[in-house]
């Protein structure tokens, strides 16, 4: 059985030739992503669309705890569907990749790199120090992930992300709870919380 592949060269795919063997898809995979790279064929689109209706896309981050998975990747090829759905169609996509770097996943993940059990380990640890653990692990699994991402093919702009671990964020969080709070916004009262005894904080339903 013949089988059509497609070699790569510099400047883009060379004529499609017959050849016998396998087809192994995951080589001709890794050729594109060769010629996007040389050819910067992200940016040359990005650019052509410069002058086109404005389609600006927020990514919803997805926690820096570890590689991809099904729903991730799933999530991951729809937005990029879209995006190049948009672009092909003349609009100046802007599509900055996002990170959600904080919160108790990326903490508990840490957590079980040490061997702590429990909220007293962190502060016999240090709550500082810890915080420094859970910073560099985030920026690690930002990395692996971004590569995963990568191999799926998902155009984004993955050179200048988003992250939440950054200052400017976490002031832009507190300067939007100031405002809520002179715009009396805000209210105190008692209200049902789930909450880990482990731990020792309250918990979203979906981490119950």
């Amino acid at each position: 059985m013949c089988y059509i592949k497609a070699n790569l060269f510099f400047g883009g795919l060379s004529v499609i030739t017959e050849v016998a063997g396998q087809y192994n898809a995951e080589d001709l995979e890794s050729q594109v992503r060769i010629l996007w790279e040389r050819a910067q064929t992200y940016r040359k689109v990005r650019e052509l669309r410069v002058g086109g209706k404005k389609f600006f896309f927020v990514d919803g981050p997805p926690y820096t705890t570890g590689r991809i998975h099904l729903g991730t990747a799933w999530n991951k090829v729809i937005k990029d569907s879209v995006l190049r759905y948009k672009s092909m169609n003349g609009f100046a996509v802007k599509d900055r990749a996002g990170w959600d770097m904080h919160g108790l996943p990326i903490e508990v993940k840490v957590e079980e790199s040490f061997g702590f059990r429990s909220k007293k380990y962190i502060e016999a640890y240090g709550v500082d120090k810890f915080i420094q653990r859970c910073k560099e692990f985030a920026l690690r699994q930002k990395d692996d992930m971004t590569r995963q991402f990568k191999i799926l093919g998902a155009w984004l702009d993955w050179d200048d992300p988003y992250m939440t671990l950054k200052n400017e964020y976490l002031e832009a969080a507190w300067w939007t709870l100031k405002k809520a709070h002179e715009n009396n916004l805000l209210e105190r009262g008692l209200r049902v919380v789930n909450w880990c005894p482990r731990c020792q904080t309250a918990i979203s339903d979906s981490e119950v």
